[in-house]
């Protein structure tokens, strides 16, 4: 990608073909955390989480090979992809033991505040200018989720505070390894790359914590339990999370992390269905402001058009 590249990027309007992405991807992740939540049972957080990584890793290098990407290749990007994958490990140590304690519907709520803090660091740290528009959104998203945290629900105690926290803590770390991907060396890699740092890293952190936890299947999981393992390595971090690096390599990033704002509509609706969660309608108040400050960071402005200054100085880092 070559500088005038990477500020095209920056103010690119998502094409529709990006658009028909985003939204199979919004599916696929709005029903992920309740994958996660349904398989807890009978396999603990975290060893499910390293099962995951360690069965998405081929298949993402199998994606990546016929693709004729280089893996093996030196091309200085190993300290950015090593950087991305502890975040990306910590990221998901905070999500599977946040779904311990709080339930689905409130977990995609709070996991996707994570484009809020996307457009405050493509603000800091990729130079994307945001509008009028674009702040009154972001506002209107933290107000959402202050009032969230704060609903008074009957299921709603200090453990699941403590899990509403981790998961706002996992959104972060997600945030963070988007504009590491968007903002270093990463950015001239394939996608494949990207994503095989972040899995390849995530194992070793992430067994690391199943053993601190003690952890451990009793018996042998049922074929839900099988099946829903299987989903969540090859389809949802083989494939889109693919999908969604090769999507941040091309438009802007706080763009397209404002765009899962629909996101959450999946996952409350999927929880309440499946998971029978208890919703009340001040819970689904906040997540309705959530959404709403989301859709209006999204919104076109022409305040929000990155400068090309700032983006070149990006470039050559």
């Amino acid at each position: 990608m070559s500088s005038s590249q990477a500020i095209q990027s920056a103010g690119r309007p998502l094409s529709a073909g990006a658009i028909a992405l985003m939204l199979m991807l919004c599916l696929t992740w709005g029903f992920n955390q309740i994958a996660v939540k349904l398989v807890l049972p009978e396999i603990p957080p975290m060893l499910q989480a390293t099962i995951r990584s360690i069965s998405a890793l081929p298949v993402i290098f199998i994606i990546g090979t016929l693709r004729g990407v280089k893996f093996f290749e030196r091309d200085g990007t190993w300290k950015a992809g090593l950087f991305a994958g502890l975040m990306f490990g910590i990221e998901f140590v905070l999500i599977y033991q946040g779904l311990r304690f709080t339930p689905a519907s409130r977990a995609v709520v709070f996991l996707y505040t994570a484009p809020f803090f996307v457009a405050l660091g493509s603000y800091q740290v990729l130079g994307e200018r945001l509008g009028g528009t674009q702040w009154l959104g972001l506002a209107v998203s933290f107000a959402g989720v202050a009032l969230a945290i704060g609903v008074p629900q009957p299921n709603v105690d200090a453990k699941v505070l403590l899990g509403d926290l981790m998961i706002v803590g996992g959104a972060g770390m997600w945030a963070a390894t988007t504009l590491v991907a968007k903002s270093t060396r990463l950015r001239f890699v394939a996608p494949e790359m990207v994503l095989g740092y972040q899995v390849a890293t995530s194992i070793p952190i992430l067994g690391l914590a199943a053993w601190l936890f003690g952890e451990t299947i009793p018996h042998t999981p049922s074929p839900l339990s099988i099946g829903l393992m299987v989903f969540q390595a090859v389809w949802v971090v083989g494939t889109t999370f693919t999908l969604w690096f090769a999507l941040v390599k091309a438009y802007s990033a706080s763009k397209l992390s404002a765009f899962t704002f629909i996101t959450p509509l999946f996952g409350v609706v999927g929880s309440y269905f499946i998971m029978h969660d208890t919703l009340s309608l001040a819970f689904g108040a906040a997540a309705v402001l959530v959404i709403a400050g989301l859709f209006l960071v999204n919104r076109p402005s022409r305040e929000a058009a990155a400068p090309a200054d700032a983006l070149l100085n990006v470039t050559k880092t």
